[in-house]
């Protein structure tokens, strides 16, 4: 809000050009009644937001056909995927459009009685008749999505979006920049694609100009490109890739764009590439000063919906004045709102990138606009919005200013506006951004279209809409604003507990204290207890049981909450020592730490809602209570590949609950165990409530575990020792203790023909290979339908080839690091025996370079193709994918899966809502993930636990977990044995 109140400030006395809204809503309000009472066609956006908003159900289902039925292959999956979009919609009750009511009745007709013609259910075997039916509507509905496509898409080649655009061109004042379809390349191949599309749509551009040279970029058409399609790494972490691979490609095209003078603008993309851009920009600009110094094409695209947009304004003005060159600039409202907003909260930021308010966009908007105006020597303004408030803005402002420009709409979107705008005879130029593609490459952008240009609260949506008065629809920004709805990432929880406290790695002050504190030497080794050792600590901790659960439940919570803000404060002491002992890369490192803070204030919170006594109804004169305390001495056994957040998880639940813990960390890890046990006792844990007692599980776990005085156990590890713990505790004499553990998975991931293969990929190469392999949710086994699976293992091959290896604990390359070492030299030789099978016995699909120098430490990550799914018959921890193919009724691959034994995590990636939720009812896991990765599990979030040989239960960071540490006593006390209820005859 400061930086609200900031801008709203800037337009105050004296502070630069007034804007007269008044003055404004007068211009804009006869364009508006204008589109009101000659609306568009009807399969225009406004037309289609009226009669389908994207808010209802049947909004929702004809717009998620769109975004994946044309890349359907296979004709089961595409009647199953219509079946289940259109079955959850109710088309009956539309057909009442007042601007188009036949057009409307007739859709809505079309779709009910389509309805009727496809299966029931969306997996159900549909009999001859009804098949051939489904067929009919499927095919119905492609060449609808096809219609549909064709009024945000203006060509599926640039030959024919030239022919297209040209027809309807005002010769100089509507122009065209032309975007070739596709989001961001995953490989290089991709990326090469692509560049060859820009390539040939530039030489198309120039085919169409007299002479194949326009007189000026601003008055003829150009072409807009992505950074992220020309370089699957277009990340700040690996900037030495950007300008090894990025620049030269982009240079060719800007020379190609010079020879024929004509505009190449740079799209913006997410906030985390904004720093990024800024230093390709400025190797782009001095480039263009010494090889075109003429050219005045070179654009960029600005989102004022970004914070930092006026101050990226200034730098790019800077930027340009330095170099002796103008640049061409489009402003837009940005399109990444939701994915920006959800970044901010998982990664646990101070606040959002963006701004979250429509209001605040919208001022922010003008205070850029402003700036860009007050700069004609260094940028050229283009203005993109089909907000007729601020076309009527911009025009007033200048005006004011004296200065030409352009202003830009969407094809297929805002053409009822401009069509009033453009009759005036002194308006601007108008350039239409034209996407140009196969239909079927629109889905993510004509999404992500719809998202931002159909939200109730856009201008495009109140538009359609004849009950938003004119006050409403050209409300002021400039007027004092509400403050903002969406609490911060801090309080995604809300009251119950504060979210943990992130680190954006993309900023490199953020990021500098990590890297720091790497160059610090390795924490001193910690040394291993002995059997003696192990059983004097058993009966100590026996002894000083009673005392701390005497402890105040308050105060026993205090302890965690004191201890996660500690761990918040020395992050990056701990992010390196997970670096150094455990071969944590830096984003590993970060997201362990604040897995091990939610873990304490969550189980805190958890214990003080849960753990208080709690009143039971009962008959009169008696007073019923039920009381949880303590069990004893907890055993708490610890992995390595989180040896700070498991561990630290399973120390705080049980010592809330009013145990006191023995705590065995890794053999691998210690040191970790050991700083988090260090802060604890600094936050005001007794020190004999909890003990560190480091060695191998032969002799210091089984000396835990097989002590008389072990109350309970609460394990994370293999299968195999879970097995064994459970053998020691049952062969015991004495009382019958629990045994909570979570073991490995044979985790797989289901991916049908509805699914986005890039979506697919990320997730796929998230899962499988980041943090080495080394999590016990990290996927082994992924199915892929046969009517895709070429080229999506094509695409997974080239994924790998993109993964940089490297030693996460060396501060001078840790911040690109993907991929640090497997845990020791035993793993590291069970994977390599592994792998070599699997040269012999499997297909491989890829795998990425390893460098020399990191083959004794290092696995290279890889994918391998198998027959079938029960060839899998061992878990491993490591970079190792195998792959199958699968075909027919996805039930029986469920039930395949299923008869591996292990019931960890699965993952789902489809379009079908039906079929998802089938595959999670059927599948014998504990945590289902649809339509993204499957690691990560956020506690409080995600409770993580498995089935079958992946654990016991109860879940981690779930409501149940705590109750296992906890011994029950129902108390009941007859009140009435002194003569009679009191209580009861007061009150007759």
């Amino acid at each position: 809000m400061q930086l609200v109140r900031q801008l709203l400030d800037s337009w105050g006395p004296g502070a630069g050009p007034r804007l007269d809204w008044a003055a404004v809503r007068r211009r804009a309000a006869p364009w508006v009644d204008a589109v009101r009472q000659h609306p568009p066609a009807f399969w225009a956006m406004e037309s289609l937001l009226q009669e389908y908003p994207i808010s209802s159900a049947e909004g929702l289902a004809l717009m998620r056909l769109a975004e994946a039925l044309l890349r359907v292959p296979d004709t089961a999956t595409a009647i199953a995927l219509t079946a289940d979009q259109l079955g959850r919609a109710d088309f009956s009750g539309h057909g009442g459009s007042t601007a188009h009511p036949v057009l409307a009745s007739l859709a809505s007709q079309a779709l009910g009685w389509s309805k009727k013609l496809l299966p029931a259910g969306s997996d159900q075997q549909p009999g001859l008749l009804q098949r051939l039916g489904a067929q009919t509507v499927v095919g119905a509905t492609v060449r609808a999505i096809q219609l549909l496509g064709r009024q945000f898409v203006l060509g599926e080649t640039i030959e024919s979006a030239l022919r297209r655009g040209h027809g309807g061109a005002v010769p100089g004042r509507l122009l065209h920049s032309y975007d070739m379809l596709g989001e961001g390349a995953r490989t290089d191949a991709d990326a090469r694609r692509y560049l060859a599309s820009y390539q040939h749509a530039i030489e198309a551009i120039a085919t169409s100009l007299p002479g194949g040279r326009a007189s000026r970029p601003e008055a003829a058409d150009g072409i807009s490109i992505k950074l992220s399609a020309l370089e699957p790494r277009y990340e700040a972490s690996h900037g030495h890739r950007v300008h090894e691979r990025l620049l030269p490609r982009v240079t060719g095209l800007m020379a190609s764009a010079a020879a024929a003078n004509i505009n190449l603008t740079i799209d913006a993309e997410e906030s985390e590439r904004l720093e990024l851009s800024l230093q390709v920009l400025d190797a782009l600009m001095a480039h263009a000063a010494r090889h075109h110094p003429q050219w005045g094409g070179l654009g960029l695209a600005i989102q004022a919906y970004q914070l930092r947009a006026p101050r990226m304004i200034e730098a790019v003005i800077a930027l340009a004045r330095r170099h002796g060159l103008r640049l061409m600039v489009r402003l837009v409202k940005g399109a990444y709102w939701d994915s920006e907003v959800k970044r901010a909260q998982e990664l646990g930021l101070s606040g959002y990138p963006v701004h979250t308010e429509k209001d605040h966009t919208d001022l922010s908007y003008l205070c850029c606009a402003r700036l860009m105006l007050a700069a004609p020597d260094a940028l050229y303004p283009q203005f993109a919005t089909h907000n007729a408030g601020t076309i009527a803005a911009i025009g007033t402002l200048a005006a004011t200013a004296g200065v030409p420009y352009e202003l830009q709409r969407l094809h297929g979107m805002g053409e009822g506006i401009y069509r009033e705008v453009m009759k005036a005879a002194d308006a601007p130029p108008v350039r239409v951004y034209a996407p140009v593609g196969q239909h079927r490459d629109l889905l993510a952008y004509l999404v992500r279209r719809l998202l931002e240009n159909g939200a109730n609260s856009s201008f495009v949506h109140q538009l359609a809409d004849p009950q938003v008065n004119l006050d409403t629809l050209l409300r002021s920004p400039l007027q004092p604003v509400a403050t903002m709805k969406l609490a911060l990432p801090a309080r995604l929880y809300g009251s119950e507990r504060p979210n943990s406290r992130g680190v954006d790695l993309n900023v490199a002050a953020e990021r500098l204290p990590l890297v720091e504190a790497l160059k610090v030497a390795p924490a001193a080794p910690v040394p291993d207890a002995s059997v003696a050792e192990a059983r004097a600590a058993m009966e100590a901790l026996h002894a000083a049981q009673p005392a701390w659960n005497d402890v105040p439940l308050a105060e026993r919570c205090a302890v965690l909450q004191r201890t996660a803000d500690a761990m918040e404060a020395q992050l990056p002491r701990l992010v390196a020592l997970l670096a150094h002992e455990g071969g944590k890369t830096l984003g590993d490192g970060v997201a362990e730490v604040r897995e091990a803070v939610d873990f304490c204030r969550y189980y805190a919170a958890q214990a003080g809602q849960r753990l208080a006594p709690q009143a039971l109804p009962g008959p009169t004169g008696e007073r019923n209570e039920l009381r949880l305390h303590g069990r004893g001495v907890f055993v708490c056994i610890s992995p390595w590949n989180f040896p700070l957040a498991i561990f630290a998880g399973q120390v705080v639940a049980a010592l809330v609950t009013g145990n006191t813990v023995a705590a065995k960390p890794a053999e691998q890890t210690p040191a970790s165990a050991r700083a988090f046990v260090e802060l604890l006792h600094d936050s005001g844990l007794p020190r004999d409530a909890l003990r560190l007692l480091a060695g191998p599980g032969e002799t210091v776990g089984a000396a835990l575990v097989g002590h008389p005085r072990c109350a309970g156990v609460c394990f994370t590890g293999s299968t195999a020792v879970a097995r064994l713990i459970a053998r020691t505790l049952a062969a015991g004499d004495g009382p019958i203790v629990p045994l909570i553990a979570e073991t490995g998975g044979l985790n797989a991931m289901i991916v049908d023909s509805s699914a986005l293969p890039e979506q697919v990929i990320d997730a796929v190469v998230t899962s499988a290979f980041r943090s080495a392999g080394q999590r016990c949710s990290a996927l082994r086994l992924l199915c892929v339908h046969e009517g895709i699976a070429d080229g999506l293992c094509e695409m997974l091959a080239g994924a790998l080839q993109e993964l940089q290896p490297g030693r996460p604990a060396d501060a001078a390359q840790s911040w690109a690091v993907d991929v640090g070492p497997v845990i020791d030299a035993e793993a590291h030789a069970h994977l390599g025996r592994h792998v070599a099978r699997l040269e012999r016995e499997a297909r491989l699909i890829g795998r990425t370079p390893l460098p020399e120098a990191l083959r004794d430490t290092h696995i290279a990550p890889a994918a391998f193709e198998l027959a079938q799914v029960g060839d899998l018959r061992e878990e491993l921890f490591g970079p190792i994918l195998h792959v199958v193919r699968w075909s027919g009724d996805v039930d029986t691959l469920v039930d395949r899966i299923n008869a591996l034994g292990y019931g960890l995590t699965l993952g789902v990636h489809t379009r079908i809502d039906e079929r998802a939720l089938r595959v999670a009812e059927r599948a014998r896991v504990g945590n289902v993930y649809v339509n993204r990765n499957m690691i990560g599990a956020v506690v409080g979030v995600q409770p993580f636990g498995g089935e079958g040989l992946s654990g016991t239960g109860p879940k981690a960071g779930g409501p149940h977990y705590l109750y296992r540490f906890c011994g029950e006593q129902t108390l009941t006390i007859n009140t009435a044995a002194a003569g009679g209820n009191a209580a009861l005859l007061a009150g007759g």
